[in-house]
């Protein structure tokens, strides 16, 4: 029976990506000249892993392009090459030229070689002028003719190396083959260190008739003649599964273990009895589960909420003896069902490191391309939010990053000038404050030129040549469309988009962002965002004979106006003044064309709510409670609807729409400006 190998797909290209992470992470660590030799060894592992796999299931192209990478990381590693800048670089384009390779590979596109082709042959080339170079230049340390077996560092040369019969046991699992591992790819790899020798062992084969096709019932006896050292031999086995047992022992001519010829040190016991105890146990730690599945989990969670509501309402109409045990078993039953609800929650929830982990390299690039010196400091990584938040933050936090380090970070000399230190830093935290999680970023550099922005802002018709504006709403014209302070455009920034887009997305996310800063010490921004999507904290308003919700985390405060508070001015629109300065009464009974129980001012309320950067007053009937709800899309189930982002099933089965205020704020301007 022959397996397919493309369900494997999926897995291999999960697990690439995140060894690319790996690799990209440890490479950004790496110090030119005194590099870490674990970081090595951690970018040598992933990079194997990824040729074992490509190898396996037949991308050629990848194979190949990470044998000649792996070779480069071995000279590194065995110290025959110095890690540089020059090399540092070429391996975080390899990163990148694997990064695109396999997303071709997994989306069923032919691969583009010709940028392929020109890095390995740049990478090949660097291994061959070191050849070269150790051929040509005889070491200063060697007396009249120069051994040919030693190298730069007088080491045996594998050429003159004495040959060592190794002796390999390889006792695989009974889903070896299941997982997709290729026994003759392994003894090929093995064949190209020396001379080998493979004998089967047929012990275990059972009968036709008990035979599973899928199963593995053989093992391995192996010798290999060869003058590679252990580590080389054990890893062309890095890809073997786990639940396989391995030996490597060495016959006649082992190496001794003198100085001049170091043999690899033994394991320790303890680690040696946690990876028999990894061997021995076929349990896996974790599983890989479809986002659709977790999504129609929460999904299920969600309506149990929506029914635990329903009769909780109905039993509060129950009397009787039985009434008291009803009402008992009902919040037990409401404790069990917040206790899922947030397990389930918790599923969806990632770290926020999934984004972070872009922004050091990011950093690095960009600072070189602008000639700066920038250190990005990372704090809160492990800040957990969910999966559908991770998604959309990710482009707003690029943006910013980008003018912290563009606009935001000064040129060495400059800062050398001002006192400053000649690298500049940008902060990225991230932390939970109470139902949500805040965002920092924040940089060093010359801060926000409200006098500049003031110019800018009246040469573009913005502000009046007269009109004065407070340091907040100076700040607050960074966020208009189009709006930029830059000189030149570039692909970096000075186009005017950006900043309006960042507002924007995290508006979408029901999120607001914040902006602090002083001149020449540097500029601050937070963003406050829900911690998940599928479930809101809402103020519940009541407007004639129906329900809305409003997201708490865009509620400032409510109040009751009196006539004297209002103004009424042109067209019949109204505003009241709050905290010095003057809003926009919306009537939402208008906006949704119903009939109200309140029309006067002073016998309804007015919400006071805030996104997109303004802030409005809603006038509504009345305030009924503030609970927790499970968002319903209304644009997958209906269509959309024009200052509404969602719905909602409440505990007596009605439905509730949840408001989107940034909505009805654009709105109300499109009102004014008309």
């Amino acid at each position: 029976m022959t397996i397919d190998l493309t369900q494997f797909h999926d897995a291999f290209f999960d697990e690439s990506f995140e060894a690319l992470d790996s690799m990209e992470s440890a490479l950004l660590q790496l110090d030119a000249g005194r590099p870490d030799p674990e970081l090595i060894n951690t970018i040598f592992r992933a990079a194997h892993s990824i040729k074992g796999g490509s190898s396996t299931f037949g991308f050629a192209e990848i194979a190949s392009f990470t044998h000649s990478l792996e070779t480069l990381l071995g000279e590194l590693r065995d110290r025959r090459l110095a890690v540089t800048h020059t090399i540092s670089d070429l391996l975080l384009k390899s990163v990148d030229v694997l990064r695109t390779m396999l997303g071709s590979s997994r989306a069923g596109r032919p691969v583009e070689m010709q940028s392929v082709a020109d890095l390995q042959f740049d990478i090949e080339l660097i291994i061959v002028q070191r050849d070269t170079g150790v051929a040509a230049s005889p070491s200063p340390m060697t007396s009249p003719p120069a051994d040919p077996a030693l190298n730069r560092d007088g080491a045996i040369s594998r050429a003159a190396a004495k040959s060592v019969d190794w002796r390999i046991e390889l006792r695989p699992g009974p889903e070896f083959f299941a997982r997709g591992t290729d026994p003759v790819r392994i003894f090929r790899e093995l064949a190209v260190l020396g001379t080998l020798k493979v004998t089967a062992d047929l012990e275990s084969l059972p009968g036709c008739r008990d035979m599973s096709p899928e199963w593995c019932y053989l093992s391995w006896s192996l010798r290999l003649l060869t003058d590679a050292p252990e580590a080389a031999i054990r890893e062309v086995f890095e890809w073997v599964n786990a639940d396989c047992s391995l030996t490597v022992t060495a016959g006649e001519g082992a190496p001794d273990t003198t100085p001049g010829a170091p043999s690899p040190s033994p394991l320790p016991p303890a680690t040696l009895r946690a990876a028999q105890e990894a061997t021995a146990s076929h349990e896996p730690g974790s599983i890989r589960v479809g986002v659709e599945k977790i999504d129609e989990l929460i999904n299920i969670v969600g309506e149990l909420v929506i029914t635990h509501a329903m009769l909780s309402q109905i039993s509060q109409g129950v009397d009787g003896p039985a009434a008291d045990e009803l009402h008992s078993g009902m919040q037990q039953l409401e404790r069990n069902m917040r206790q899922l609800q947030e397990s389930v929650m918790r599923v969806r929830m990632l770290p926020i490191s999934v984004v972070f982990s872009r922004f050091p390299r990011m950093v690095r690039d960009l600072a070189q391309r602008l000639e700066k010196q920038v250190e990005l400091k990372i704090n809160g990584e492990t800040t957990e939010l969910d999966k559908t938040v991770l998604e959309k933050i990710g482009d707003p936090l690029v943006h910013l990053v980008r003018n912290c380090v563009d606009h935001g970070i000064e040129k060495p000399q400059q800062r050398a000038d001002a006192g400053k230190n000649a690298v500049g830093t940008i902060h990225l935290n991230a932390s939970h404050r109470g139902g949500s999680i805040v965002i920092e970023i924040r940089d060093d550099g010359r801060g926000l030129d409200h006098e500049r922005i003031m110019a800018k802002a009246r040469a573009q018709g913005l502000v009046g040549p007269n009109e004065m504006l407070s340091p907040e709403q100076v700040r607050e014209l960074i966020f208009l469309p189009g709006f930029s302070t830059a000189e030149i455009t570039t692909d970096v920034s000075g186009r005017g988009v950006g900043m309006d887009v960042v507002r924007s997305n995290i508006a979408d996310l029901h999120g607001k962002i914040e902006v602090q800063s002083e001149r020449g010490r540097g500029s601050r921004f937070l963003i406050t965002l829900p911690l998940t999507l599928a479930i809101v904290d809402g103020l519940l308003l009541a407007v004639g004979d129906q329900t809305y919700i409003v997201p708490m985390t865009s509620t400032i405060e409510s109040m009751r106006l009196t006539p004297s508070q209002v103004t009424a001015i042109a067209d019949g629109r109204e505003v009241f003044r709050f905290r010095d300065e003057y809003l926009p009464i919306v009537r939402l009974y208008r906006t949704f064309g119903l009939a109200p129980r309140a029309r006067a001012l002073h016998d309804g309320l007015v919400v006071v709510v805030e996104g997109a950067g303004r802030r409005i007053g809603l006038f509504v009937d009345d305030l009924l409670s503030q609970q927790q709800v499970v968002i319903k899309s209304l644009e997958t189930n209906y269509g959309r609807v024009p200052g509404i982002s969602a719905a909602t099933i409440l505990g007596d089965g009605s439905v509730a729409l949840i408001l989107d205020v940034a909505d009805l704020i654009r709105m109300a301007s499109h009102r004014e400006a008309a």
